[in-house]
């Protein structure tokens, strides 16, 4: 199931600094439960996506950061306003884009709860996807 409406996606940091396109349509959509997802959003879960690292095509990278949140995973953010824009890890071959960034509508629902071993326990799953402990497939 790949589908997109309306290619190419936009998204942008909160000030605007940092802007980017997705050219291809995702075709993987979860939420993470991971401990360092959660404090780094402040939130139960980041909702992302994979993009191949040729379909991303990002402007304003001089206002980019980076964190080395676990060995080999580094999170990208806006210096000037703090947003989370995506994540690599080390090896791979794509980005882990964080999709509250994303200003065009995604035409694709989620498939999965990630790391529900490090879920919060004040948050309840309602929508039935696939869960797993650690990492997905």
């Amino acid at each position: 199931m790949t589908t997109n409406v309306g290619m190419p996606l936009h998204g942008r940091c909160l000030c605007g600094q940092v802007h980017y396109q997705i050219l291809k349509p995702i075709d993987r959509v979860y939420h993470c439960h991971c401990e360092t997802c959660r404090k780094a959003h402040g939130s139960a879960f980041s909702s992302v996506a994979a993009v191949a690292e040729d379909a991303m095509v990002i402007s304003g990278t001089e206002y980019l950061s980076r964190y080395e949140s676990s060995p080999g995973k580094w999170r990208y953010f806006c210096r000037h306003c703090g947003t989370q824009v995506y994540a690599r890890r080390s090896e791979a071959r794509h980005y882990i884009l964080r999709l509250g960034s994303l200003d065009t509508e995604l035409d694709f629902p989620e498939q999965e709860h990630i790391w529900l071993s490090d879920k919060a326990s004040w948050y309840e799953l309602h929508r039935q996807c696939p869960e797993y402990q650690q990492s997905g497939p």
